[in-house]
């Protein structure tokens, strides 16, 4: 990205049936929006016009282009990624309508690939709509690691807390079979690199809770803390890393210790997704670190059950678009900063 420019961020549609175009729509009505970066939305003026009449904000107005080198950098600009008729919906669960979603990320993604947008922001898709022959995952996440160089780690970002995860969309009854020494070494190392890179944290202070209650309590409620965790985040010290723990989680958010530390790595997705939407709900932003790409989304699902109501709050999705600048702007700083390290020459020091 040129340093003269704002960055251009790529948005998918998400489901069309929800409320994915209300809250892009909601967002970039706010002119100052547009002072920060070049949005360009990847769907079709059909059904941006569908939303606008549903909602009742047929003053809302996208620059349609069908060549993403023709952007219109004080509009918001909505690229003509199909032609065809789409019967929409809201609130309906609809494969046909997912496929759609699929077409918008697909899009977008190539768009990231062909350097024509810096950073992508994906509206909530629905799991089951979309799923199909070309998208068989549990949802962004690891539909991106398929593509995209690197392991994808999925974190949460507020002004709150940053928390990440060891594991994702697994059964609770799979959490531990999930997890080794090795895989929880590399999530350490990898939060540590994110946190410096993306984040501009150097020596970030990791805390990392338990898997058991209590920690597993000297070995009474499990030894998985003592056998796995620790010895996990010990080799992760002597690579670099600033890691501590394990911490009880039932205690640790309550005595506001989350608070003293750059990120928390959560060892299953509801130990620590509860606590961070419980703070952060509404204003808290999905980043999915460890990838070449740079991809952001809101808090929050579809919202099926608001969805054509114009009731969906943007906040979240703000925050999204917030964060995916900032990260375009850290990883050019990062990048320059790594371009020309200083070399430190062996042998005696010349006075």
């Amino acid at each position: 990205m040129s340093q003269n420019r704002k960055p251009v961020i790529g948005i998918s549609c998400g489901d069309l049936n929800g409320i994915g175009m209300e809250i892009i729509m909601k967002t970039f009505t706010n002119p100052e929006m547009l002072d920060l970066c070049t949005p360009v939305v990847f769907a079709s003026s059909k059904v941006a016009s569908y939303h606008r009449k549903g909602l009742e904000m047929e003053s809302f107005n996208f620059h349609l282009v069908k060549d993403l080198k023709n952007l219109n950098d004080r509009k918001p600009n909505l690229f003509q990624t199909w032609d065809e008729d789409v019967l929409l919906d809201f609130g309906k669960l609809d494969e046909k309508v997912g496929a759609f979603a699929l077409k918008s990320l697909e899009r977008a993604c190539k768009a990231y690939k062909d350097g024509d947008i810096d950073a992508l922001v994906t509206a909530p898709i629905h799991k089951n709509s979309i799923q199909s022959d070309r998208f068989n995952f549990t949802g962004h996440t690891d539909y991106l690691e398929s593509i995209f160089e690197g392991k994808a780690l999925m974190m949460m970002v507020s002004e709150e807390m940053k928390m990440a995860l060891a594991t994702v969309h697994v059964p609770l009854s799979d959490v531990r079979s999930k997890l080794s020494k090795e895989s929880l070494v590399k999530t350490i190392k990898a939060l540590a690199e994110s946190l410096n890179y993306d984040f501009l944290v150097s020596k970030a202070k990791i805390g990392v809770l338990a898997l058991n209650p209590h920690a597993g309590d000297g070995g009474v409620i499990g030894n998985d803390d003592d056998a796995l965790v620790r010895p996990a985040i010990a080799e992760a010290n002597e690579s670099g890393a600033l890691a501590f723990g394990p911490y009880p989680a039932d205690s640790f958010f309550g005595a506001g210790n989350h608070s003293k530390f750059d990120v928390l790595l959560a060892m299953y997705h509801d130990q620590g997704l509860i606590p961070f939407k419980s703070m952060s709900f509404g204003q808290g932003v999905n980043y999915t670190a460890g990838l070449s790409i740079i991809r952001t989304s809101p808090d929050h699902g579809t919202g099926f059950d608001i969805a054509g109501k114009n009731q969906a709050n943007e906040s979240s999705f703000r925050q999204a678009v917030y964060l995916a600048c900032d990260l375009v702007k850290n990883r050019a700083i990062s990048k320059k900063i790594h371009e020309n390290p200083l070399t430190i020459k062996k042998g005696k020091k010349e006075y």
